[in-house]
């Protein structure tokens, strides 16, 4: 597509994002076909945002996130700094169709992985990582029935991301811990409590860092110093609706909360 129609796709997402509201489909003259049409679409919100990026999500890096949103693999999205509440905060209130939450392990970058035509190892990855928190994000979609639009449309529309929250760094060493086999439990106060462990992403959220490394990498894009990368949904996504109170227990790694306005 040219860059006039992928400026139409992103004034069409973010008009809904901005506003509440949702759209059928992006119009056929500029609807992407392929991921890379809808990265290049999803990369004009960067420009609108005041503020430099917080980090990276990846959606869909669990069975159950890809049935969530009907595809089969994960999807890269971009965290914008103005969509992060403090945990223990409240996300405001506003429309969210999708209205669940997911409880995910976060990693901070401690330096730049730029790209190169060679992919990263985990391990390399990993020696890039400056510390791991327990995250809770809340997505959403700007299409009215996101499960129909397909993944080029949902990297469009940002991969779903709406707000997230993230907590302190922890202070047990990680590093010697199998995050694979590692337990977290989600909890919606008062009414459910879901557990799930890392191997629901992508087999590892260590192999969901280093997926998300090298989908930027082949992008031309660098994961930049202080960037948050949160690495997907570790238990089913918990239903969620305006007052609850919602905790990601990871246990030793720390525990984020935040409350749905």
């Amino acid at each position: 597509m040219n860059s006039q129609r992928l400026r139409n796709a992103s004034d069409l997402l973010h008009a809904a994002w901005m506003d509440g509201t949702v759209i059928d489909a992006l119009p056929e003259t500029c609807r992407p076909r392929t991921r890379e049409e809808g990265y290049a679409i999803q990369a004009l919100l960067e420009p609108r945002s005041s503020l430099p990026i917080y980090g990276w999500k990846i959606a869909a890096t669990s069975l159950a996130g890809q049935a969530h949103i009907a595809v089969d693999g994960p999807l890269a999205g971009r965290l914008l700094a103005e969509r992060v509440v403090p945990s223990g905060g409240t996300i405001p209130p506003g429309a969210n169709r999708m209205a669940v939450a997911e409880v995910e392990f976060a990693f901070r970058m401690a330096r730049d992985l730029v790209p190169r035509p060679t992919p990263y190892g985990v391990d390399e990855v990993l020696d890039a990582v400056a510390s791991v928190h327990a995250a809770i994000e809340i997505p959403d979609s700007r299409f009215e029935d996101f499960t129909r639009v397909g993944a080029p449309q949902l990297i469009a529309d940002n991969a779903c991301a709406h707000y997230f929250t993230c907590a302190g760094p922890t202070t047990a060493d990680w590093r010697d811990l199998d995050l694979a086999q590692y337990r977290a439990v989600g909890r919606v106060h008062g009414r459910s409590e879901c557990e799930g462990q890392g191997a629901n992403v992508l087999g590892d959220p260590r192999v969901a860092l280093a997926w998300l490394a090298n989908e930027l990498s082949a992008l031309g894009i660098a994961l930049r110093r202080d960037q948050v990368v949160t690495t997907g949904t570790c238990v089913k996504p918990m239903p969620i609706r305006p007052g609850d109170r919602v905790t990601a227990d990871f246990g030793a790694l720390g525990v984020a909360s935040v409350t749905i306005g």
